[in-house]
């Protein structure tokens, strides 16, 4: 991969690392299903009226919608608002990759692996290690939530392995129509009108440039610049650099935000990206052998 096809990987995960600070900073302004209500309207509006329908059915389209949306992010900014540190939170969503794979292996009858498990029994490991130090940067509930937003992340990554090659940055777009309706459903429902109404009147810059961020850093910029980078190189070489997103996101959550990094939060970083690692190059270690 040349020089600036790296860099161009790094910063894309560097957006996805640091996201999690920019939600808790909207947070402060927002109650969480209408950020992410706005989130998602803004990543579909105007952009579909320039970029053209993903190569897939209506249903799946709408399917990754709402598992996304309402699914994992609703979780996720849910978790978030005050049960559990963004740093901590950027780690344990990306249990997405085990849940993905025990999703495959019930309803597509994969084969499981030894690698498999061994990078499972790493992770679980991590996930004890803070289950064992609930603290005020982190609650059983907000482990469950985020455990709950990983679970409907690794349910959308099965819709995509359904369809194919597909373009993901028009994915995105149109399929972020289909998320808004069940948040805001679930906004009105929960926060309710006035708490919405007095949340968008009160709302600063900061606010709306946290919004703004999810919209085109996360959507346009992230995804268009993965999709680039997947159409040019092997995916083997692309994506083990996602393993790089909770280091940037729990290195950005303590710069920024003061979070906390005893040595036991350490540890458990390790062994889930350690059992992420395993995951991830095992196979390319057998292959070159």
């Amino acid at each position: 991969m040349p020089t600036s096809h790296l860099l161009l990987a790094l910063a894309v995960v560097a957006v996805w690392g640091t996201n999690f600070v920019v939600i808790r900073w909207g947070l402060d302004g927002l109650p969480p299903f209408l950020f992410a209500t706005l989130r998602f309207a803004f990543s579909a509006l105007p952009w579909l009226l320039f970029v053209p329908r993903p190569a897939a059915p209506w249903r799946s389209v709408a399917a990754f919608g709402v598992l996304l949306g309402a699914g994992q992010f609703g979780l996720l900014f849910l978790g978030i608002n005050g049960h559990i540190a963004p740093g901590l939170a950027s780690l344990v969503v990306q249990m997405q990759v085990f849940f993905t794979i025990g999703l495959s292996l019930w309803l597509m009858r994969e084969r499981v692996r030894g690698f498999q498990l061994a990078g499972l029994a790493l992770a679980l490991l991590g996930l004890g290690v803070i289950v064992a130090n609930l603290d005020a940067t982190v609650t059983l509930l907000g482990l469950g939530l985020i455990l709950g937003a990983a679970f409907f992340w690794a349910c959308a990554n099965l819709v995509i392995k359904s369809l194919g090659p597909v373009n993901m940055l028009h994915f995105m777009v149109w399929s972020s129509v289909f998320a808004v309706p069940p948040l805001l459903l679930l906004s009105l429902l929960t926060e309710g009108p006035a708490a919405i109404a007095q949340s968008l009147r009160a709302a600063d810059g900061v606010v709306w440039a946290s919004v703004a961020w999810q919209a085109v850093g996360n959507t346009l910029f992230g995804y268009g610049a993965w999709n680039w980078l997947l159409a040019r190189h092997p995916a083997a070489t692309v994506t083990p650099m996602a393993l790089l997103v909770p280091v940037f996101g729990m290195s950005a959550s303590a710069l920024s935000l003061g979070e906390a990094m005893p040595a036991w939060k350490l540890g458990a970083c390790a062994l889930v990206l350690g059992g992420l690692a395993v995951i991830v190059f095992w196979p390319r270690w057998r292959k070159g052998h």
